[in-house]
C-alpha cells in the first residue's frame, strides 16, 4: 500500500514539475532576455546580444545552466533582429516561429529530467510525442512562407493534398495509418503532400481556414477546399481526382477519334492518346494531363470496349499493354510511341516534356513565342527560329505542307520552325517582310535570332516568296547550312512587336468562368467551410435584409397613416365648397390615383391672400390659376385634370385668381419677369382687354419669387409650352391674332392648359426659372 502511495506521489511530482517547465518556457520574452527595452534599435539589440553571447557561451562559462541560457541569447536575438518576427511578437506576444522552440525546450527538459530519476520508459509513455509520431511528416512539413511562394504557384501544375495536425490528438493518431498509405501512393503519381502543425504554424493554420485537427484539405488553382468524409484511403484517392477539372480527358472512340485528332489546327497543340484496359481513366494520366493542359489535348480509349478494334488496328496497338500516342500534324501516324506494364511518374513526364510542342507550331501568343525562340545566352547557345508568314487558310495549302515536311527532315537542334498567320499578326508579319507588292497574299520565309526579351531580333528574310517548291527547300537548306558557319548573315534588325493571343477567351467568356468559380466557392463555403468563416458573412447578409426589410415595413405603416389621414370619416356628410371641382377622369387618366379624390382650390381674395400666400410656411408653395368669370367654369375643371396627380404632395396648394377683380395686382408680378412683354399702360387701346386667363402663377411666399406658366398659343398648338418666366412679344392670345380675344371657345380654352402636367413636373424638379420680388403687393 505504501509503495503505491509512493507511486502516486512520484507521478504527480513529475506531472507538477512538467507544468512549471513548459509554463517557464511559455513565458519567454525576448526583450527581457537580451535586456533591452521595446523601443530599442537595432544597433543596441546587436550590441547586447554580443555581450551577452560572450558571457554565457558554453566553451566560456562553466554554469550548469549556460546552455540553456546560450539557446536562449540565440532565440531572442534571432526574433528581434528580423523586423517581421519582431513585429509578430509585438502585436500577437508570437514571432510565428518560436513555437518550435519551444517545443524543442520542452523535449530537452522532459528528457533531462528524465535521465536524472531513472524511471521506466513505459512509465510516462504517450503516443503523442511528436519526435516519435511526427517522423513521417517531418519533410512534408509546410511553413507560411513555403506555401504561399512555393505551394500555391505550383498547384496550378499538380494537386496537393495537406494535413493539419496538432500535439495532444486523439484522431491524428488514429488516421497515421490510411495517412502514411494514401502519400506513399499518391506521392508517387504527383500529387504534392504537405502537413501543417496547427500549434507551430498558427498563422498558416488560420489562412487555410483550418480550425480544428486533424482536417484534410486539396489545394489546386490556388483554391483551397476541405475533405469531408471518412478518413480511408478510397475516400482520399477521390477526393484527390475530384479536385481536377472534369474536362482533362476526352473519351475516344471510333466514332470521334479522327475529330478528335484532326484539332490540332485549331488548338495549335499535339493531341495524346492512351490505349488501356481499365474503363476509367488512370489518375496518373489525369495528372499529367492537367500539368501538361496548356501543351497538349489529352485523349483515353478504353481497349475493350466495343467499337475500339478499329483504332487499334490502324495504329498497331498491343491491347495488353499501356500505349501512349503523341499526333502532330499528321494524324494517321504517330509522332511518337511509349509502352509500358506500369505507367511511372518520371517516365511519362519524360515522354510528354519531348513532344509538348508541333513540328511547325503556330505563335499564338507571346508566351508561346518565348518558349519556342528563346532568347540567345551565348555564342555557344544560338537558337534559330525559322518562320513560315502565311495567309490563314481552312486547309493545309502547299506551302505550308512543303514547310512541314521540310521541318520532319530537320535534325538540327538550334533551328525551331514556326508559322505565323499573317492575317492575325500583322504588325508581327509586317516588321518581317519586305515592302513589296511581290508578298502581297503569298508566302514568306523567315529566320531570325532574338537578341533579347523587349523584342529586338535580328533577322533574314527570303528574297522569293516561299512557294513549297523544291527549289525554295534548297535555297533554305543551303542558307541555314550557311547559318552555322556564318552567323552574320542576319544583317536586318528590328524590333518585334508583342504577338496577340489567338486563343485567350473573349470577355463574356472570361466573366462566365469567373462567375461560375464564384458561385462554386460560395456553395462550397456555405455547405463545407466552418461557420466561424461564414460568420461575417452571413452577419452582413442579415443586416441587409434587415435594413431592406425595416425599410419597407415603415413606408407600409407611413403609407397607411397617411391614407387614414387624407380620407374624410364621410364623405357624403361633407358639404361642398366654393372652389372645390371634381375633375373628369378618362380611362387613361384612372390608373393615376393620389391620396385624395377631389382636388382642392381655394380662391385667392383679400382675405386667404395672407394666409395662403405671404404667411405661407417655409417650402410650400401656391400655385395660382388665372381665370375670368367667363372662363370659370371651364378653366377649373381642366386645371384639376391636369394638377390631380399632384395634390399628394403636402407642399403644394392650389388656388385661383379672379383677373376681373385682381389684374393691376397680376400685371405688378409680370412686370419682374426678366423678358416679359412691355406691360401696357393706359394710353394702350387694348389695355383692358389683354387676355391672361390660362396663366398659372407658382408663390413661394417665404422666399418671395415666382415662378410662370404660359398657355401654349393656339394657333401653334404643335409648339412647346412656355418654361418660367418664357414671356415673348405676344403676350396675350388676344394680340397674337392682331385682334382683342372676346371669350374663347371650346377648342381654344381646352389647349390652353395642356402641357400644365409637364411644367409641374419641372415645378417639382426645381429646374423652372425664379422670379424674385422685394415684396409682395396688396391685393387690391
Amino acid at each position: 500500500m505504501e509503495v503505491k502511495k509512493l507511486s502516486i506521489s512520484w507521478q504527480f511530482l513529475i506531472v507538477l514539475v512538467l507544468i512549471l517547465q513548459i509554463l517557464s518556457a511559455l513565458d519567454f520574452d525576448p526583450y527581457r532576455v537580451l535586456g533591452v527595452t521595446r523601443t530599442a534599435s537595432q544597433a543596441d539589440i546587436k550590441k547586447a546580444y554580443k555581450k551577452l553571447a560572450r558571457e554565457w557561451h558554453p566553451d566560456k562559462n562553466r554554469d550548469p545552466g549556460a546552455a540553456d541560457k546560450f539557446i536562449q541569447i540565440s532565440k531572442a536575438y534571432e526574433i528581434l533582429s528580423n523586423e517581421e518576427k519582431r513585429s509578430n511578437y509585438d502585436h500577437y506576444g508570437d514571432a510565428g516561429e518560436n513555437q518550435g522552440y519551444q517545443q524543442q525546450q520542452r523535449e530537452y527538459r522532459f528528457r533531462h529530467f528524465h535521465e536524472n530519476f531513472y524511471f521506466d520508459e513505459s512509465f510516462f509513455h504517450f503516443p503523442f510525442n511528436s519526435e516519435r509520431r511526427d517522423s513521417i511528416d517531418e519533410k512534408y512539413l509546410l511553413h507560411f512562407s513555403h506555401y504561399v511562394n512555393e505551394v500555391v504557384p505550383d498547384s496550378f501544375r499538380k494537386p496537393y493534398l495537406i494535413k493539419v495536425t496538432s500535439d495532444w490528438c486523439f484522431s491524428c493518431i488514429h488516421i497515421e495509418p490510411v495517412w502514411k498509405e494514401v502519400v506513399q501512393e499518391l506521392e508517387g503519381l504527383g500529387v504534392g503532400i504537405g502537413v501543417v502543425h496547427a500549434g507551430y504554424e498558427r498563422r498558416l493554420a488560420h489562412h487555410l481556414g483550418a480550425h480544428s485537427t486533424p482536417s484534410i484539405l486539396g489545394i489546386i488553382n490556388g483554391k483551397v477546399s476541405f475533405f469531408h468524409n471518412a478518413v480511408v484511403h478510397e475516400n482520399l484517392r477521390q477526393f484527390v481526382e475530384s479536385l481536377l477539372p472534369g474536362n482533362l480527358v476526352e473519351k475516344v472512340t471510333n466514332k470521334n477519334y479522327v475529330r478528335f485528332l484532326s484539332g490540332w489546327q485549331q488548338e495549335n497543340k499535339p493531341h495524346v492518346l492512351l490505349f488501356d484496359q481499365a474503363p476509367s481513366v488512370p489518375l496518373i494520366y489525369k495528372l499529367t494531363a492537367f500539368a501538361y493542359r496548356d501543351y497538349l489535348s489529352f485523349g483515353y480509349v478504353f481497349v475493350r470496349v466495343r467499337g475500339a478494334e478499329e483504332m487499334t488496328r490502324q495504329y498497331n496497338i498491343n491491347v495488353y499493354v499501356s500505349t501512349i500516342l503523341v499526333f502532330k500534324e499528321h494524324i494517321n501516324k504517330p509522332a511518337d510511341v511509349m509502352q509500358a506494364r506500369g505507367l511511372k511518374k518520371q517516365v511519362v513526364d519524360n515522354f510528354i516534356t519531348q513532344n509538348k510542342y508541333l513540328l511547325a507550331a503556330r505563335l499564338t501568343s507571346q508566351k508561346l513565342f518565348h518558349e519556342l525562340c528563346p532568347v540567345k545566352r551565348s555564342h555557344r547557345q544560338r537558337k534559330y527560329c525559322v518562320v513560315l508568314l502565311t495567309p490563314e487558310a481552312t486547309k493545309l495549302n502547299k506551302p505550308f505542307e512543303a514547310f512541314l515536311s521540310f521541318a520532319l527532315a530537320n535534325t538540327q537542334d538550334t533551328v525551331r520552325f514556326v508559322h505565323v498567320y499573317s492575317g492575325r499578326q500583322q504588325e508581327f508579319s509586317s516588321t518581317l517582310l519586305p515592302h513589296s507588292e511581290a508578298f502581297q497574299g503569298k508566302s514568306a520565309v523567315s529566320i531570325l535570332e532574338r537578341r533579347n526579351t523587349a523584342g529586338r531580333v535580328v533577322y533574314r528574310t527570303l528574297e522569293d516568296p516561299w512557294t513549297g517548291s523544291e527549289s525554295d527547300k534548297f535555297i533554305l537548306l543551303g542558307f541555314l547550312d550557311q547559318l552555322r558557319k556564318d552567323p552574320g548573315l542576319l544583317a536586318s534588325e528590328a524590333v518585334l512587336p508583342d504577338l496577340t493571343d489567338e486563343l485567350a477567351p473573349v470577355f463574356l467568356l472570361r466573366w462566365l468562368y469567373s462567375a461560375s468559380d464564384y458561385l462554386s466557392d460560395c456553395w462550397e463555403t456555405m455547405f463545407h467551410s466552418n461557420w466561424r468563416e461564414m460568420m461575417p458573412l452571413l452577419s452582413l447578409i442579415f443586416s441587409a435584409l434587415f435594413i431592406l426589410f425595416g425599410t419597407v415595413i415603415v413606408q407600409a405603416f407611413s403609407d397607411s397613416n397617411d391614407e387614414r389621414e387624407s380620407h374624410p370619416p364621410d364623405k357624403e356628410e361633407v358639404p361642398e365648397k366654393a372652389g372645390k371641382t371634381e375633375p373628369s377622369f378618362t380611362k387613361e387618366s384612372s390608373s393615376k390615383v393620389p391620396k385624395k379624390g377631389f382636388v382642392e382650390v381655394t380662391e385667392l381674395t383679400d382675405v386667404t391672400y395672407t394666409s395662403n400666400l405671404v404667411r405661407l410656411r417655409p417650402g410650400h408653395m401656391n400655385v395660382v390659376l388665372i381665370l375670368s368669370n367667363s372662363t370659370r367654369s371651364a378653366l377649373l375643371q381642366k386645371f384639376a385634370f391636369e394638377v390631380y396627380t399632384f395634390t399628394g404632395s403636402s407642399c403644394l396648394h392650389f388656388s385661383f385668381l379672379s383677373l376681373d377683380k385682381h389684374r393691376e395686382w397680376l400685371e405688378y408680378l409680370l412686370e419682374f419677369a426678366q423678358d416679359a412683354a412691355p406691360i401696357p399702360n393706359q394710353y394702350d387701346k387694348h389695355f383692358m382687354e389683354r387676355d391672361y386667363t390660362g396663366y398659372v402663377l407658382a408663390l413661394n411666399g417665404h422666399k418671395k419669387y415666382f415662378c410662370l406658366f404660359k398657355p401654349q398659343k393656339t394657333v401653334e398648338e404643335e409648339e412647346a409650352m412656355g418654361s418660367c418666366g418664357d414671356l415673348d412679344a405676344a403676350l396675350h392670345l388676344g394680340e397674337a391674332r392682331g385682334k382683342p380675344s372676346s371669350g374663347p371657345g371650346p377648342r381654344p380654352l381646352k389647349g390652353k392648359l395642356s402641357k400644365l402636367s409637364l411644367w409641374m413636373e419641372r415645378l417639382l424638379e426645381g429646374s423652372l426659372q425664379r422670379f424674385y420680388i422685394p415684396s409682395w403687393p396688396e391685393l387690391d
